[in-house]
């Protein structure tokens, strides 16, 4: 067995979901190597832990979604509901040997599956220990256009990374943005944003929830939303790929919608009425991820990036919205993606992908890699 199957099984059951003894954990593993699941069961015994376990086929379980009928959708996730309130955690190990393997499920048979799904993942999220993460595949080493073995290494270095490190910056930028009322962002073309959130909690994310990590995370106020936003990295989503995303704002509305797919889009926006306000606003800066691969677990963690989430908002940072959606999608602003400002009540917090206020530098790349925030100070300028 790779020994950092081990190290990284060791980072899932421990730092993340602090896996007690005499607990129950869930373990998804979606095509993935079985040594990997064999070094979480392994894990989760040495914790003195009990492991239950669900093996999953992505082309299985488009065969289940394309065609099927609303009571199977009810009776199937009516028993994904009742295993997850039987366990205490939940580790998802989520590989794809292809990603766009539900790209053919027609919409209305994804919705009506999403619908049902619903309670599932909400019971998870709010209910159990859980993290995600994706295994690093071939076709994920292809999306990265790297080799199989690089994008391994590559892989390894952000997952098992010291997370710790992130915790004195993060906690500086919770305190600063659970003060904030006005948030505006610049960037390239014709993006120029406004929104509020005042008196919205602020949630930091070093390693608990998502592998790889790295964000700090709120929402707006529902209606505050005004503007233009053009991302910049595809997104993968429902298995459809979507390029050159734009949204409107009027009244925090998408109110215009266009991408590469801008038809498919519309539909998704339209699954229902929470799917077009937005339900997170997120500052990543994993200093490890920087380019985009069309994968939202290391996208939206990636250095110097945002992400402005159509669709429910977490009940940690709630503005009160509510949808069946919940869509990431991400912009970054360093330099060579085209650069662009965030500004706190009118104060530039962030350039071209950079904190400028020193009690936010230890979120800037140098020193997370380890090197002193001197250096990226100098850097800045």
């Amino acid at each position: 067995m790779d020994p950092r199957y081990k190290k990284l099984a060791a980072v899932l059951l421990g730092h993340s979901v602090e896996l007690k003894k005499d607990e129950t954990v869930l373990i998804d593993a979606f095509d993935c190597p079985r040594e990997m699941v064999i070094a979480l069961i392994e894990g989760a015994r040495a914790r003195r832990a009990h492991p239950i376990l669900n093996l999953h086929d992505a082309q299985i379980t488009r065969a289940l979604l394309r065609g099927g009928k609303e009571q199977q959708f009810k009776t199937h996730t009516a028993w994904q509901l009742a295993q997850m309130k039987k366990v205490d955690a939940y580790v998802a190990v989520r590989g794809s040997h292809n990603i766009f393997e539900t790209s053919d499920i027609p919409s209305k048979d994804m919705s009506s599956y999403m619908k049902h799904y619903k309670p599932v993942l909400d019971w998870r999220v709010k209910k159990t220990k859980w993290v995600v993460l994706r295994w690093p595949t071939p076709a994920m080493a292809q999306q990265a256009l790297k080799s199989t073995a690089e994008f391994e290494d590559f892989y390894f270095d952000v997952c098992t990374m010291d997370y710790k490190r992130m915790v004195p910056g993060m906690n500086a930028l919770k305190r600063l943005m659970d003060k904030t009322d006005e948030v505006r962002i610049v960037g390239p073309g014709e993006t120029d944003l406004r929104f509020s959130i005042k008196g919205i909690n602020t949630v930091t994310c070093g390693g608990s929830r998502n592998i790889p990590d790295g964000e700090t995370f709120t929402a707006p106020i529902r209606d505050s939303v005004e503007g233009v936003l053009q991302y910049n990295v595809p997104s993968v989503y429902q298995g459809v790929s979507f390029d050159d995303i734009r949204f409107v704002f009027k009244k925090g509305k998408i109110v215009e919608a266009s991408s590469s797919n801008s038809k498919r889009m519309n539909q998704i926006l339209d699954s229902d009425p929470g799917a077009r306000y937005i339900g997170e606003f997120s500052l990543g800066f994993n200093p490890y991820v920087l380019e985009g691969m069309r994968d939202t677990l290391f996208d939206e963690k990636m250095a110097g990036s945002f992400h402005f989430t159509p669709g429910q908002a977490y009940e940690e940072a709630d503005n009160g919205n509510r949808s069946q959606v919940h869509w990431d999608i991400v912009c970054v602003q360093r330099k060579a993606f085209g650069g662009g400002e965030i500004y706190f009540d009118g104060k530039l917090i962030r350039k071209n992908g950079l904190f400028l206020p020193a009690s936010l530098q230890k979120l800037n790349p140098d020193y997370l890699k380890g090197r002193p925030v001197k250096a990226a100070a100098e850097k800045k300028k």
